[in-house]
């Protein structure tokens, strides 16, 4: 087969060419977006499952989903050589210099900003340009204790407000949540709790290896009211096979029932492994092949 025109994409975080067998997830995602930006409340989403079930691909979907009706957003991925801190911060940053070059001066969206500088200067962190570019006297008092779990709540509140103000609902989507420290994943908790509470219009939608839900719960008892904790997991059979089977035809060719059952057997389902296998299997087969067997 022609392996330019091969349309599987293994790799990390790699969009296949079919997403299938999460329109049920996504649904849900959709419904939680679309009552936030109305003011209602609704459970922040943390998607849990092993490597190799398509997260971040989610987590990438969910991102321009979001925009889509109107969301500004944030994705980042947590790891354990950068804080929470340090990975928030700029981005939030962007987000609110977005806001700013709106028609109109919004008061909300200056007190965001100096807000933010509080926040930096009382983690006492390097942000290379952010300390730069934030040309605006920090406001005394709020967010700028140096305790995580005690700032975190008023910086998201400032940065939520100003978004309120501006009539424009924030999503922040985190990758790899379980890299988190036990202090940052609680101060993260407590901020979400403040957004619920205030009814702000700001959401999180992360994602982890299934430890997550245990270390929300330890973390904060009230983690499993404030959050949702979506089962990512292997493709359903029928949902593997049009995973395989569609993206093939697109391309003018097909697999064999047999070999369709044989890869799904193979891989239970892993949408990572299916992606190889097909990959493998298109590059595989005769040049002059119309089936995959």
């Amino acid at each position: 087969m022609d392996e330019i025109r091969n349309p599987f994409s293994p790799g990390a975080g790699t969009p296949p060419p079919e997403l299938a067998g999460r329109s049920a997830l996504i649904d849900r995602i959709k419904l939680l977006l679309a009552r936030v930006r109305e003011g209602r409340p609704e459970k922040s989403a943390l998607l849990v499952g092993l490597r190799g079930v398509g997260k971040t691909v989610l987590l990438n979907e969910l991102e321009n989903l979001a925009e889509q009706v109107g969301y500004k957003t944030i994705l980042v991925e947590a790891h354990e050589s950068k804080s929470l801190t340090a990975l928030l911060a700029p981005s939030l940053r962007k987000l609110l210099l977005s806001l700013d070059r709106m028609e109109n001066v919004s008061n909300k969206v200056r007190r965001g900003l100096r807000v933010l500088k509080g926040f930096v200067n009382g983690v006492k962190i390097t942000l290379g340009d952010l300390e730069i570019g934030l040309d605006i006297e920090a406001e005394a008092g709020t967010a700028d204790s140096g305790d995580l779990e005690a700032d975190l709540p008023e910086l998201f509140i400032a940065v939520a407000e100003a978004a309120q103000d501006r009539k424009i609902p924030v999503a922040i989507l985190l990758d790899e949540i379980q890299y988190l420290s036990a202090k940052e994943l609680s101060a993260l908790i407590m901020a979400m709790h403040k957004m619920a509470q205030k009814r702000l219009p700001l959401v999180l939608i992360g994602a982890g290896l299934p430890v997550l839900a245990g270390l929300a719960g330890d973390s904060k008892s009230y983690a499993e009211r404030l959050f949702d904790f979506p089962e990512v997991g292997p493709l359903a059979p029928e949902d593997a096979r049009q995973a395989l089977r569609e993206p093939a035809q697109k391309e003018g060719a097909d697999f064999t029932d047999a070999a369709l059952d044989e890869i799904i057997r193979l891989t239970q389902g892993y949408p990572y492994f299916l992606q190889e296998w097909g990959y493998q299997s298109w590059n595989y087969a005769p040049q002059s092949a119309g089936t995959i067997s």
